[in-house]
C-alpha cells in the first residue's frame, strides 16, 4: 500500500511541474555553436575515491545530472540515463551524474547499487551549482557538446525522447536548433514508448 502511495506521489509530482525545487520547468532545444558557453570545469571523486574531471570527457556528448536519491522526478530519469549509457557509451557518449545529497555518499553509495547505475557518479556541492549558474532545482541537466560547450539545459523532467533526440543529434555532429532529427524507432525504449 505504502509503495502504491508512494509511486502516486511521484506521478503526481512529475506532472504537476516536474522538478523538486522551483516550480518553473524549462525545455530547452540544442543551442547554435555560437551561443553555447564552455561548461565549468570540476574535479570531484566518484564513489571509488578517483578524480573526476569534466574535462576527462572532451571528445565526447555529455549529459551532466544533477539529482539527489530523494528527488522523485530524479528517479523517474535515472533508469533512460542507465539506458542511455548502456546504448551510447561506445559511441562518444556519457552520463555524468552530479548528487546533491547532504547526507553525501552515505545516502548515495547504496542507491548506486540498487539501481545499479551504470554511469560515473560524484558528490556535488553548492559551489558547484552556482559556476553552472545556480542550480535552484533537481533535476537540472545539461548536455555538454564534444567541445566542452554547453548545448542545452533542462531544468525539471523532460521527455526521454527529448533527451534522445539531443544525444543523437549532438554525436552525429548536430551544430543548430533547426531541425532536431526524430529518434528512429529502433532507438526509442523498448516498449515502443519515449
Amino acid at each position: 500500500m505504502l509503495h502504491r502511495v508512494s509511486l502516486a506521489a511521484v506521478l503526481a509530482l512529475a506532472l504537476l511541474g516536474g522538478s523538486c525545487g522551483s516550480p518553473k520547468a524549462v525545455k530547452a532545444a540544442v543551442k547554435a555553436e555560437k551561443d553555447r558557453r564552455v561548461a565549468p570545469e570540476f574535479t570531484l571523486k566518484d564513489s571509488q575515491g578517483r578524480p573526476v574531471n569534466l574535462s576527462d570527457f572532451k571528445g565526447k556528448v555529455v549529459l551532466l545530472n544533477f539529482w539527489a536519491t530523494w528527488c522523485g522526478p530524479c528517479k523517474i530519469e535515472i533508469p533512460w540515463f542507465i539506458d542511455f549509457e548502456k546504448r551510447y557509451k561506445d559511441k562518444g557518449f556519457a552520463v555524468v551524474g552530479i548528487s546533491m545529497d547532504e547526507d553525501g555518499w552515505e545516502a548515495v553509495k547504496p542507491y548506486l547499487e540498487e539501481k545499479k547505475i551504470n554511469y560515473r557518479v560524484m558528490i556535488g556541492s553548492d559551489a558547484l551549482a552556482d559556476l553552472y549558474g545556480g542550480v535552484q532545482s533537481l533535476p537540472t541537466s545539461f548536455m555538454v557538446d564534444q567541445q566542452g560547450r554547453i548545448a542545452s539545459v533542462h531544468v525539471g523532467l523532460v521527455s526521454k525522447s527529448t533527451y534522445e533526440n539531443e544525444i543523437v543529434h549532438l554525436l552525429e555532429g548536430g551544430s543548430s536548433r533547426l531541425g532536431l532529427p526524430a529518434v528512429p524507432a529502433v532507438l526509442a525504449g523498448a516498449d515502443g514508448r519515449p
